[in-house]
């Protein structure tokens, strides 16, 4: 009994500690779980929820837009302080010195129509363009992934700079307004597809909601380019639709094929050929037809 008794007090329990780590980790699980679950409801139609919620992980985690989103505010910076007596307010002389910017004369530059995403126009600009694509792009992330929320991003980056070449040839282009309202544009029409499936209320919300920021923007970009009197280059709007109709494409066929293969979609190939039609039909204009040449 003796020897029972001494092997039982080598081992000694520390069940208070035990029982404090175990409570915090299903608290910290319920938390996540809770987050999942509402990702879930904003993403995904009733029928895939319960799908994502069995294998939902933040493992990768929403690394594209977050790394996206971390290069343009280091950019920004980057110009504000070079120029900083007019870049926190509005455009300032330095952005249009940039060899980021797309500015028509320039277009043989052809990175320019990549790399106008990283330049913004002021805190206003850029502002409004990190908190849509990180309260948009992160939860698409988590549900579709990196690969596909970045390739709608660039093809709304690079719709909206070809789609201003040819419809505003003659103004410059600053800001990542083309990919953002490209993943506006695929969740957009993930809600309007989707919309039986949704309650009628949170359906409602959350297409008038997308009508109201994008209407807004829209607006407020109309001002710039039209009725303000500052002087320099103006910065087109057309970057806002181009961005979108390639959202309302491509970014519709990759947000509404969710745990479906994609290369077995019809809609896929269509979009994908269109958007290719449109490319090239935008690389022959601004060689040979574009009226920016005579500037």
């Amino acid at each position: 009994m003796d020897n029972d008794i001494e092997e039982q007090d080598t081992f000694p329990v520390e069940r208070d500690g035990e029982d404090e780590n175990q409570g915090t980790q299903r608290r910290r699980g319920r938390r996540v779980e809770k987050f999942q679950k509402n990702v879930s409801k904003w993403m995904l139609p009733e029928e895939l929820q319960e799908t994502y919620l069995e294998r939902a992980n933040c493992c990768p985690p929403p690394i594209f837009i977050i790394l996206v989103s971390i290069v343009e505010l280091g950019v920004f910076i980057y110009y504000a302080v070079w120029k900083p007596q007019k870049q926190w307010i509005t455009i300032g002389v330095g952005i249009w010195e940039s060899p980021l910017t797309y500015k028509p004369e320039l277009r043989e530059q052809a990175w320019r129509f990549i790399s106008y995403m990283f330049v913004h126009a002021g805190v206003e600009h850029i502002m409004g363009n990190l908190l849509m694509q990180l309260l948009l792009g992160i939860p698409l992330e988590l549900v579709h992934k990196g690969f596909e929320v970045g390739m709608v991003y660039m093809a709304g980056v690079l719709a909206g700079s070809l789609a201003s070449s040819i419809f505003d040839p003659r103004s410059a282009l600053v800001g990542a307004s083309g990919g953002v309202y490209a993943l506006m544009g695929g969740y957009f029409m993930n809600a309007v597809v989707n919309f039986k499936e949704m309650s009628l209320v949170f359906g409602i919300f959350r297409i008038l909601m997308i009508v109201l920021i994008v209407g807004t923007d829209v607006a407020f970009a109309l001002y710039r380019r039209f009725l303000t009197d500052d002087s320099g280059m103006k910065v087109s709007f057309v970057a806002h639709i181009g961005g979108g109709v390639a959202g309302m494409t491509i970014g519709y066929v990759f947000f509404t094929n969710y745990n479906k293969k994609l290369l077995k979609d019809p809609r896929f190939w269509m979009c994908i050929v269109g958007y290719i039609a449109f490319l090239l039909f935008a690389v022959i204009f601004n060689i040979f037809l574009s009226p920016a040449s005579s500037m």
